[in-house]
C-alpha cells in the first residue's frame, strides 16, 4: 500500500494490483467504507483480466486524509434538497471526491482509465464521468443510483441499519456485523466472514465522524439525471435484484438515462458483492471494458 498527496489537497491511500503496462482500472468503493471492502481475490480476479487494479480510501475514509471537526447536519442538507431550497455549506460534495479519484490518477501518470464503482462509489464514479469524461475510458456503476429520490429506494429497516451509529468498542462493532445482513446477498450470506470483515475494518480505521459529511457531500451533490443524459461514456450498470438499501429501480434508472448504456440485473445479489459471483463480475466487467476500448 502506498500514500499519495494529490492536486485536491488531501492524502489517499491505494493499493495497485498488476501490470502498470496494463489499461488501468480505478475502483471507489461506497458510503464509509474502505478501499479493503473491494477484497484482494476482486482485485488480483480483475488484474488476471490483464488490468491495472487501483483501489483507494475516499477521503474522511480508512487511512486517507480525515476532515476532523468539521462539524454538518445531513438530515438538513437533505430537507434542503429534497425541497428545492438552498444547501447548507457542506466540507465537500461528490464532485470533490470525483476529483480526488482523478487526481490519484494523475499522480500515477494515468492519463485515461476504467473506472467502477459500488454504491456512493457509483455516484463518485458517475460525476468523474460527467466532469471528467477526457480521463475515462469506460465506467462501471454498480448497485448505485442517480441521485433521484423516486428511484432506488431502501427499506425503512436496511435505512434504520444504515443510519444507526456503530458501536465504538470494538467487539461490540464486530457484533454489529449481523445487521449487514439486511442488505447482504441473502443466499450467499455468511455471518463468520461478515465478523472478519467486521474486525478487519475496525483494527484498519474506526472512524464514523467521516459518515456524516459523506451522506452531506450525497445530498448536497443531488439529482445526476439531466448530466448523465449527456454521458457519451461506454457505460456498465450492475445492480441486485434482492438489494435492499439502493433497490433495483436505482440501477434501472441509471441504464435508463444515459446513452447506450448496458444493464445488469442479477439474481440473489443484494448491496455487496458476494465471492461467488465474483466470475460473473470479472467476465462481465472484462468485456464490457474491452468493448469499450476496441471502440
Amino acid at each position: 500500500m502506498a500514500r499519495a498527496l494529490v492536486s485536491t489537497g488531501v492524502e489517499l491511500e491505494y493499493d495497485t494490483f498488476g501490470s502498470s503496462s496494463d489499461p488501468a482500472l480505478l475502483l471507489v468503493m461506497g458510503f464509509t467504507a474502505q478501499m479493503i471492502a473491494w477484497d484482494v481475490d476482486f482485485c488480483r480476479g480483475l488484474a488476471k483480466k490483464g488490468y491495472y487494479v487501483i483501489r483507494y480510501d475516499n477521503r474522511d475514509c480508512g487511512l486517507s486524509t480525515k476532515f476532523d471537526g468539521q462539524a454538518v447536519d445531513p438530515m438538513a442538507v437533505m430537507a434542503a434538497a429534497l425541497s428545492q431550497q438552498p444547501i447548507p455549506p457542506v466540507p465537500y460534495t461528490l464532485s470533490d471526491m470525483a476529483a480526488d479519484g482523478i487526481a490519484l490518477l494523475d499522480v500515477l501518470r494515468i492519463e485515461r482509465a476504467h473506472v467502477a464503482g459500488a454504491s456512493m462509489g457509483g455516484m463518485i464514479v458517475q460525476m468523474m464521468a460527467i466532469e471528467h469524461p477526457h480521463r475515462l475510458r469506460s465506467m462501471t456503476s454498480i448497485m448505485s443510483m442517480t441521485g433521484d429520490p423516486n428511484y432506488g429506494q431502501a427499506t425503512p429497516e436496511a435505512m434504520e441499519a444504515l443510519l444507526a451509529a456503530p458501536p465504538s468498542d470494538r467487539d461490540a462493532y464486530i457484533d454489529s456485523a449481523a445487521n449487514w445482513g439486511i442488505w447482504a446477498s441473502k443466499k450467499y450470506l455468511n455471518p463468520a466472514e461478515a465478523r472478519v470483515r467486521a474486525a478487519e475494518s475496525y483494527d484498519r480505521s474506526f472512524y464514523p465522524e467521516g459518515g456524516s459529511r459523506q451522506l452531506a457531500a450525497i445530498f448536497a451533490t443531488g439529482d445526476r439525471t439531466d448530466r448523465l443524459r449527456n454521458l457519451r461514456v461506454p457505460t456498465l450498470v450492475i445492480h441486485g435484484r434482492d438489494d435492499t438499501l439502493i433497490g433495483p429501480s436505482g440501477g434501472v434508472r441509471t441504464a435508463e438515462v444515459i446513452d447506450g448504456a448496458h444493464l445488469m440485473l442479477m439474481a440473489d445479489m443484494g448491496h455487496d458483492l458476494p465471492k461467488q459471483l465474483h466470475p460473473i463480475y470479472f467476465d462481465s466487467m472484462s468485456a464490457h471494458m474491452k468493448w469499450a476500448d476496441a471502440r
